[in-house]
């Protein structure tokens, strides 16, 4: 089974981790399934940006974004060339290593407008 390498996030996972990453299940899964609460404030629907990692090793082995997560990713802060939605990229044979960034743009949490 893949390992998926959390690197240490202040306030989500200040140790870090290293967790079992069963194959076809998404990243953002795969935290929550191991108490690593990042947010994923459209419920996994690809139409926010509050479950963006940047995939710092491994992420060769992802199937590649599709166009609408490249949209959303877009919006993102803090993108990066190998940022992607947590909900959308499925763990393949390869192990990861995951960096969550510090902020997200949550517009539901922070009283945005529609």
């Amino acid at each position: 089974m893949p390992r998926l390498k959390v690197l240490p996030h202040v306030e989500l996972c200040p140790q870090g981790a290293e967790l079992d990453a069963p194959t076809g299940v998404s990243i953002l899964d795969t935290l929550l399934a191991n108490h690593i609460d990042i947010e994923h404030a459209c419920e996994k629907s690809c139409a926010c940006t509050t479950c963006h990692v940047i995939v710092r090793e491994g992420g060769d082995s992802l199937d590649p974004a599709e166009e609408k997560e490249e949209d959303m990713l877009d919006k993102a802060w803090g993108l990066e060339p190998d940022s992607r939605l947590g909900c959308q990229a499925k763990v393949r044979a390869a192990d990861l290593t995951v960096e969550i960034p510090r902020y997200t743009i949550n517009f539901a949490r922070e009283g945005g407008t529609k």
